[in-house]
């Protein structure tokens, strides 16, 4: 679940708190059909606050026939903010993971974030610069990040995100990347939440030029 939501952010801005949760994804997508795990972390401090996150993705099948895990990625976020700015804060990120026994990474990126309330809902907005591995320039990254909660008790909540950043092409030059995963989820007490996400892409992945994958899980929430 790349980059599904940076809850944490969210959670900050909104008062509630800091906290973690796990998550169980089935995979619903054509030719996909495995199970992603993911942890999540965020706490505030006088300073700002700190997010990160592991997903695994379980598509490797062992010799005794049971799944193992074929990828594990990793983000971690710093946000502090700015004094004399109100709700501006600096942000310094890390990406990096494995498939199998290949590197994924690492990414830096640095920027700025922001939250912008359009009334219904508020788009928590990062402009980065991205550093990534054997990348022939720098390229940048704008990320939006959303939660609105309706219902009696605010037991449904809307969630998701957008990543959209600049990446090499195999044959030379730049290309624009796509990366969003809007998430639904039903709160059935105050821990458990069942729901899933929907993973929509552009130039994401080699040779794939757009993809749509649904899942199906729950959530836990610590």
């Amino acid at each position: 679940m790349k980059r599904w939501v940076l809850l944490g952010l969210i959670l900050c801005w909104y008062g509630i708190g800091y906290g973690q949760n796990f998550q169980f994804h089935y995979d619903l997508g054509k030719d996909r059909k495995y199970v992603t795990t993911t942890f999540e972390m965020f706490k505030p401090d006088e300073y700002g606050s700190t997010f990160w996150f592991i997903d695994m993705d379980y598509n490797r099948t062992r010799p005794n026939g049971l799944p193992g895990m074929s990828l594990s990625y990793l983000e971690l976020a710093r946000y502090v903010t700015i004094p004399r700015l109100q709700k501006l804060s600096a942000t310094a990120q890390y990406n990096d993971g494995l498939v199998g026994p290949f590197p994924l990474g690492p990414v830096w990126l640095f920027g700025v974030s922001y939250p912008i309330d359009l009334g219904f809902v508020t788009l928590n907005t990062d402009l980065l610069y991205r550093n990534a591995y054997n990348s022939d320039g720098p390229d940048a990254q704008l990320t939006l990040v959303w939660q609105k909660s309706l219902l009696a008790d605010n037991r449904l909540t809307l969630m998701g995100f957008m990543d959209l950043w600049t990446a090499d092409k195999a044959a030379g030059g730049k290309q624009f990347v796509l990366l969003s995963e809007p998430q639904v989820w039903y709160r059935v007490t105050d821990h458990l939440n069942l729901g899933g996400e929907v993973e929509i892409s552009n130039n994401f992945l080699p040779d794939e030029k757009f993809g749509v994958k649904p899942t199906l899980g729950f959530k836990w929430i610590f």
